[in-house]
């Protein structure tokens, strides 16, 4: 495993969020004697003395004990959005970027974990298989542009075990519809939500008269834009995107920008908070 997926894995056996966020779905830390470091503190009578870190206990002068987190195996999931405006872009569509993020999340994937794939058209997810094995699989899969990313969730909801990891990435457009689903999402599962940000958010790199096609809809306009309606754009792609990430963290989901001028992995880092 990659030094960069190791770090994720070790998030999310912790659970780590962003301060004050913390879902139903979230996992209790369990200390036991696994290997997974979870803190030091000082000794107290009763502790394993094979736990005893000797280096720490030389800095601070009284003996300090290394307290780990139970190794157990992880359930990884993935429920892409690909609705029609996910298959736009720039360079490369947003559904081809949320892929590269899922890719991502399931190379945290070793030995015994489990690994699945939530779709609109049904569940990737193989008994038999493990790790990156498993992994493969999921990835293979892909789905029909137009799919219903409601019915995705709610397959979700019918078929994963509760203590899936569950990584969501969508651009929310449809967010009002979305939002009691992802909160149940958030009381059941450990949820990582990330939201793909418009291709053009820097900009319009249009001027004049132009024809514009909705992507979810297929409508078609003519429109006239100038500098004030590139301004405009900006700034309501920029309030649409904080507004969405600050709902997605009040539901309790741990969440981040997935934007396509980042390196692969940093948006999953920020939304667990790794530095």
């Amino acid at each position: 495993m990659n030094p960069l997926a190791a770090r994720l894995r070790a998030a999310m056996l912790t659970g780590r969020r962003r301060p004050g966020v913390r879902g139903a779905g979230a996992p209790v830390k369990r200390r036991s004697d696994g290997y997974e470091f979870a803190e030091l503190r000082a000794y107290v009578s009763g502790d394993d003395p094979r736990r005893i870190d000797w280096a720490a206990t030389a800095r601070a002068g009284a003996l300090q004990t290394r307290v780990v987190f139970e190794d157990h195996a992880l359930t990884l999931a993935t429920a892409l959005d690909a609705s029609g405006s996910m298959f736009v872009g720039r360079k490369k569509s947003n559904y081809a970027l949320a892929t590269e993020a899922a890719a991502f999340w399931y190379a945290a994937a070793i030995d015994d974990d489990r690994c699945a794939r939530v779709a609109r058209d049904g569940l990737v997810f193989a008994r038999d298989l493990r790790g990156r094995v498993a992994a493969r699989l999921c990835l293979e899969h892909d789905e029909t542009p137009g799919a219903s990313f409601a019915a995705t969730l709610e397959l979700a909801l019918a078929a994963l075990p509760r203590e899936a990891h569950l990584l969501v990435i969508s651009d929310f457009f449809d967010f009002d519809a979305l939002e009691p689903l992802l909160r149940a999402c958030a009381a059941r599962f450990d949820l990582t939500a990330l939201v793909v940000a418009d291709p053009w958010r820097s900009g319009l790199p249009l001027g004049g008269f132009v024809r514009l096609r909705d992507a979810e809809t297929g409508r078609q306009g003519r429109y006239f834009i100038g500098p004030p309606e590139r301004e405009r754009y900006r700034e309501a792609v920029s309030l649409r995107e904080r507004l969405t990430l600050g709902a997605l963290l009040r539901s309790g989901v741990r969440a981040a920008l997935l934007d396509a001028e980042q390196r692969t992995g940093a948006a999953l880092f920020d939304a667990f908070g790794i530095g």
